[in-house]
């Protein structure tokens, strides 16, 4: 399916010169994302993921449903100091500022297979955050998984030699 067309672009937010691609025109229409969530789990089914570990906040809206689409869990990626439990956190660069993220300590086992969703692979900072802290509690990522990729910002060479699945590039 190209999902495409039901991605909105609007240009210059949040500021000059970004052109933000909103998921939410794709979120409403119940048919096409039940078919992004099912090409994803394809995807990750191949990859043998075990768990799905989402960013906040648009990697919940692709993860969680990812994650019940294959009756695995999801390891919910917050913002740094949103978290009730012990948490690591890593500190990463967005496309125009910086955040840091958490997990909770006891939210992957060592060894487990797990895949990274999220609904946009940029330049690779929040996903490499990611990366770092799933590997920090000794999990393996086995691959990471996007509804849009923004190619021109080379994301990938962050990611390392993880299969990478995105359903819409820019």
């Amino acid at each position: 399916m190209d999902f495409k067309p039901y991605i909105r672009v609007i240009p210059d937010y949040p500021q000059p010169g970004i052109r933000f691609k909103d998921i939410t025109t794709l979120l409403k229409e119940g048919k096409v994302y039940r078919a992004a969530i099912e090409e994803l789990a394809v995807f990750a089914r191949e990859v043998q993921a075990e768990v799905i570990a989402g960013p906040e906040a648009r990697g919940f809206v692709v993860g969680a449903p990812l994650a019940y689409e294959m009756n695995i869990g999801f390891v919910p990626i917050r913002k740094s100091g949103k978290l009730p439990y012990e948490s690591i956190k890593a500190e990463y660069d967005l496309e125009y500022g910086k955040d840091a993220l958490a997990v909770h300590v006891d939210a992957i086992t060592p060894g487990q297979r797990v895949l990274i969703a999220d609904d946009l692979l940029a330049t690779g900072g929040t996903i490499e955050s990611t990366i770092k802290l799933v590997e920090q509690l000794g999990g393996k990522v086995v691959g990471a998984a996007f509804l849009i990729e923004l190619s021109y910002l080379d994301g990938r060479k962050k990611m390392g030699d993880f299969p990478i699945k995105s359903l819409v590039q820019y």
